[in-house]
């Protein structure tokens, strides 16, 4: 396959090229394409050096059969026609794309089945905390179908991406040093606080990002389902966390749910309290699966369950979820 990768030297473009490697994706040619301040840099892909290419309006996509775009809403939008026009499938990882109606999208353990019907040749990667959430979801579902959820989520810096990691690590080093910590990517200090807002405030007061998770989870699941969302940043480097509450239709044991996320494609469930085992993002951050813990039924709520799941955002939430629908395609 002939491989471009749209945003190389960011956090997600930078994951990309780990992934490709790692999961040994047959890349017959790789291109990588960025903006000014990136253009010309290096890095290296099975042992070869590659240049990252200026993005513009004279980048030619003619050769290229799979795409990954991960440089923001933005740039999606204005070069999409650019990057398609010669047949390459574009799998774009910014919220360009998610909610129109001939864009599909996809998380390939809940509805692989999306993914061969692309018009447009656009395949779009959900939001990270939505990604996470349905794959553990999937597994209640296919035992009871689901009518609300309820969802904390507790999100790394990393989610920022990785100008904002180095914040966090420069802000906890300033205020043990006694110093102004520096703040730009967030609106406040992260180190030694929580920030109870991500992405824009909407009409009703929920934020973009708290949005997403509602409307990104009813089109991947083909559901009813109701979802309200709390998004939180937390001061983690890496992985996300979520306390995720589920009404079904049907009662669900915890039994029955720790038996279903235990053979759930894609999750790994990690739930033992009596020896203090669950997940945690310091020991999960790299990793490529949906960890699960701490199911219990909900005591308020006899058709209602509790868990809580961790995920790597870098990973799972984006550049690996990307790479997933790519191999998806390459089956068909």
């Amino acid at each position: 396959m002939n491989i471009a990768i749209v945003g190389a030297s960011g956090a997600v473009g930078q994951e990309l090229l780990k992934v490709l490697q790692q999961r040994r994706f047959p890349v017959d040619s790789l291109r990588l394409f960025g903006s000014e301040r990136s253009a010309g840099s290096t890095y290296c892909f099975n042992g070869r050096d590659i240049e990252v290419e200026l993005l513009s309006s004279d980048s030619d996509f003619s050769g290229v059969d799979i795409a990954f775009v991960s440089a923001g809403a933005s740039v999606s939008k204005q070069f999409a026609e650019l990057i398609t026009r010669h047949g390459a499938l574009m799998i774009d990882n910014s919220k360009a794309f998610r909610m129109d109606d001939d864009v599909p999208l996809v998380v390939p353990e809940v509805n692989p089945q999306d993914a061969s019907n692309a018009p447009r040749r656009i395949i779009a990667n959900p939001n990270c905390t939505t990604i996470q959430m349905v794959v553990a979801l999937n597994a209640i579902e296919n035992i009871s179908h689901i009518r609300r959820v309820h969802v904390a989520t507790y999100q790394a810096a990393s989610g920022a991406g990785a100008q904002a990691m180095q914040e966090l690590e420069t802000q906890y080093r300033q205020v043990l040093n006694g110093e102004e910590p520096t703040v730009s990517k967030f609106a406040y200090q992260l180190a030694f606080n929580l920030i109870p807002q991500i992405d824009v405030f909407t009409d009703n007061d929920y934020t973009l990002e708290e949005m997403k998770m509602h409307n990104e989870t009813r089109k991947i699941m083909h559901s009813d389902i109701c979802v309200s969302a709390t998004c939180v940043r937390v001061p983690s480097l890496r992985a996300h966390s979520e306390v995720i509450w589920v009404e079904t239709e049907q009662p669900v044991s915890t039994a029955e749910a720790r038996e279903a996320f235990s053979k759930a494609e894609g999750v790994i469930l990690m739930d033992n309290p009596a020896e203090k085992e669950y997940p945690m993002p310091l020991f999960l951050s790299g990793k490529d699966e949906v960890f699960v813990g701490r199911v219990r039924q909900d005591i308020t709520d006899p058709c209602g369950l509790s868990f809580w799941c961790v995920s790597d955002q870098i990973r799972k939430g984006a550049a690996l979820n990307a790479v997933q629908i790519a191999e998806l395609i390459i089956k068909k």
